[in-house]
C-alpha cells in the first residue's frame, strides 16, 4: 500500500499568547479548530518576564516538549519543577489543575505544547504527571535517521510513556540524503510539524520548510519522508486515536457538552469539584509579578 499523503498544509504564523509570549499555533486556529483527538499545537517562544502565569485546565492533557532553554512549572497541588531542553512533561489535567509555566533562565525559551483531548469517561479523573528528562527519552537510529521516541515506537524501540488517549509522538532528525518509512496505526489521525530544514513528505510532494503543519490522509501505510537538501531535517510525527465525541470548549476547559462547560465555570468560580486549592494558591511567579 502507498504511504499516507498530505491532505492539508498550514504555515503557523506568530501570535501573542499568555503574558507577552509568542506562539506559532497550527492546531486550534480558525482554519483547524480540532484534529481529533488534538486540540492545540503551539510552537512557543518566551523570554522573561513574559510567560504563562497562573491559569486552569480541565478535561484534556498537555504535553510540553522543550527545544531550547527551560521553563519552571508549578501547580496548586504543590507539584513543581523545571522542564529543561529535551525534557518532556505529559500532564493529565483531568478534573482540574491550576498551574503556571514561566521562563527559568535568561534568554529565549522555545518548545512545543500539544493539547490532547480526553474521552468523556476520563475527563474527571485525578490529575497526574509523567515527566521524562532528556537523557531518559528512548532514542534509536538507522541509515542517517535519528528518532527520539516520546510516545509509541519507531525503528525497533519503544517509549514507556502511558497515553490515556492512544498516541504516538516521534521527533525525527534526517541527515541529507536519508529516507524514512514510519508505520502509523491505521485508525490514527496523524500530522507532521517541521522544526528545522526542508523535507518531502509523501509521494509527488514538494519540499516543505520549518513551521509548517502537514495533515496526513487517513488511508495509506504510514509516513514516507525524504531529506533531499544539504542540511539536516527535523520534524515531529504525531498521531492519535480519534475519540469521535462532541467537543465543547471554553479556553482552557474542554468537555463534551455546553452544560459541562457551564458546570466547569461554576466549579472554578466557586473553588469546588477539583478546584478547591485554587482559592488560596498563587504561584511564586504570580507573587513576584504582583509585587
Amino acid at each position: 500500500m502507498p504511504p499516507r499523503s498530505v491532505v492539508k498544509k498550514f504555515l503557523a504564523r506568530p501570535q501573542h499568547e499568555g503574558l507577552g509570549a509568542v506562539v506559532r499555533r497550527s492546531i486550534g486556529r480558525f482554519e483547524l479548530r480540532y484534529f481529533d483527538p488534538f486540540l492545540v499545537l503551539d510552537e512557543f517562544s518566551v523570554s522573561a518576564p513574559a510567560g504563562f502565569p497562573d491559569h486552569p485546565h480541565r478535561g484534556f492533557e498537555t504535553v510540553t516538549y522543550m527545544l531550547q532553554g527551560s521553563v519552571t512549572h508549578e501547580d496548586f497541588e504543590g507539584h513543581k519543577g523545571t522542564i529543561e531542553a529535551g525534557d518532556i512533561q505529559w500532564m493529565t489535567a483531568g478534573r482540574g489543575i491550576v498551574h503556571s509555566e514561566m521562563p527559568a533562565t535568561e534568554g529565549t525559551q522555545k518548545g512545543l505544547q500539544l493539547w490532547i483531548n480526553l474521552s468523556s469517561k476520563y475527563k474527571m479523573i485525578q490529575p497526574r504527571y509523567q515527566e521524562i528528562s532528556s537523557e531518559d527519552i528512548v532514542e534509536a537510529g538507522k541509515d542517517g535517521i535519528k528518532v527520539r521516541i516520546i510516545a509509541g515506537e519507531s525503528l525497533g524501540a519503544k517509549s514507556a510513556m502511558y497515553t490515556r488517549t492512544p498516541t504516538i509522538y516521534l521527533d525525527f532528525t534526517l541527515k541529507p540524503g536519508s529516507h524514512l518509512q514510519q508505520p502509523i496505526p491505521k485508525s490514527y489521525n496523524a500530522f507532521v510539524y517541521v522544526l528545522e530544514g526542508e523535507g518531502i513528505f509523501g509521494p509527488h510532494e514538494s519540499a516543505v520548510g520549518a513551521h509548517n503543519l502537514l495533515l496526513l490522509g487517513g488511508s495509506g501505510d504510514g509516513l514516507e519522508a525524504w531529506n533531499k537538501s544539504t542540511k539536516p531535517l527535523r520534524f515531529i510525527l504525531v498521531g492519535g486515536e480519534p475519540l469521535g465525541e462532541p467537543v465543547a470548549q471554553l479556553g482552557p476547559f474542554v468537555m463534551t457538552t455546553q452544560q459541562e462547560i457551564d458546570q466547569t465555570v461554576e466549579d472554578f468560580d466557586n473553588y469546588i469539584n477539583g478546584f478547591e486549592k485554587a482559592k488560596h494558591w498563587r504561584s511564586q511567579a504570580r507573587i513576584l509579578l504582583d509585587y
